[in-house]
């Protein structure tokens, strides 16, 4: 894959960062922050004008008919400037799996609304006891003459508050219980049952906890065959963790730049501390780490553009891991080396730290993945010592 930006994708890269600069500086994003949730709205619009969300969505239902990587630029360059808009949780995460779930009927109902913004989806998969796994259904759709009833709860719904439908995964109650029955059903944010508590988390941005409660769901809400939504939601799930590491990488980008800048004017001893080796070298490996975070970036999108489903799944998880990792070592690091003021709410370098720890939750933690890909490399090793 070819990671050189061509002209049209070097212009949005660059527009991307003349907004943030121009209509994100940190107060302003302060101001929004304090606010709440209701400022969304503002800057949602925006994002449409700009085509940001239309650039990964086909061109026949009003996408631009760009790749993952037009959404990563737009995605690194958020995470430079600190956004708290829900661009990942309804932008990539929720609107590649509707793209990928949908038929083309229910498709051209709903994404050219999505692509110029009128319309907002959220994508609820993750449940209290799902760590981050999307096979981990407790939600179910039991049948109720031609529709069906939706009980249970969804945690951590990225963008929910002020989303106008969900997309829910659930198990069809006379299905099978595997893995892989799972079907994906388009529910109003306004349906009767639907509860919503909207919850604030630690960065800034906001998530919701959803209750439904015998909702009617008729079948033209269901997204594609029932049973066969795994498929899409692994789909949606690899392309939301290419858009959340790309923003770390933005993030750690700005917060390397911001304490190196820090090192130079900063002065202990009559000299700045930016001459210590010591300090040059912590900085060394902070600009290190993040440059590894940046190939496990790379390493993903090849895979997402060139590999089968399970070697997309496989790297998505190491990529996960590895990102999400590295990005609170070197946000951590960068306050450290800016030290008491790095901890104020009024500086810029603790809120990149809340980035990376509200990220590494996101879609299932380091640790989660580690372990899930030793069991599955365990399980493979079982395997071939009991074939020979």
């Amino acid at each position: 894959m070819n990671f050189q930006l061509n002209s049209e994708q070097q212009m949005l890269q660059d527009s991307v960062r003349r907004y943030i600069e121009r209509a994100y500086a940190f107060d302003r994003r302060t101001a929004q922050v304090r606010a709440g949730r209701d400022h969304h709205a503002v800057n949602w619009s925006s994002f449409a004008e700009n085509g940001w969300l239309a650039a990964a969505l086909p061109e026949e239902y009003g996408g631009l008919g760009g790749s993952v990587l037009d959404t990563v630029l737009i995605a690194q360059e958020l995470g430079r400037g600190l956004v708290v808009d829900p661009f990942v949780g309804c932008a990539v995460l929720a609107a590649q799996t509707f793209v990928a779930a949908a038929t083309p009927a229910q498709l051209d109902v709903l994404l050219p609304r999505v692509a110029e913004g009128t319309c907002r989806i959220a994508l609820a998969y993750q449940e209290a006891s799902s760590r981050g796994k999307p096979t981990v259904v407790d939600t179910l759709a039991t049948r109720d003459a031609s529709s069906f009833r939706l009980h249970g709860q969804k945690t951590l719904v990225l963008g929910a508050p002020g989303a106008d439908h969900f997309i829910v995964s659930a198990r069809i109650a006379d299905h099978a219980a595997s893995d892989d029955n799972l079907t994906l059903l388009l529910i109003d944010a306004t349906a009767p049952g639907v509860t919503m508590r909207a919850v604030p988390l630690h960065d800034g941005s906001w998530a919701a906890q959803l209750q439904f409660d015998g909702v009617q769901v008729g079948q033209q809400a269901v997204l594609g065959e029932p049973g066969c939504g795994l498929s899409a939601l692994r789909h949606g799930l690899a392309h939301g963790t290419a858009a959340l590491c790309a923003e770390l990488v933005g993030a750690m980008e700005a917060a390397i730049v911001a304490t190196a800048e820090h090192l130079k004017v900063r002065k202990q001893f009559g000299v700045p501390i930016g001459s210590f080796q010591a300090l040059q070298h912590r900085m060394a490996d902070m600009a290190a780490e993040m440059e590894l975070a940046r190939s496990m970036l790379y390493a993903l999108l090849a895979s997402l553009e060139n590999d089968d489903a399970a070697t997309r799944q496989h790297t998505a998880s190491a990529a996960k891991a590895l990102v999400g990792r590295v990005a609170k070592q070197v946000c951590a690091q960068a306050i450290q080396l800016h030290g008491g003021i790095g901890m104020t709410e009024e500086y810029t370098i603790g809120h990149y730290f809340k980035r990376a720890v509200v990220a590494d939750i996101l879609f299932g933690t380091s640790d989660q993945h580690d372990a899930d890909r030793g069991a599955l490399l365990r399980d493979a090793s079982s395997s071939s010592t009991e074939m020979a």
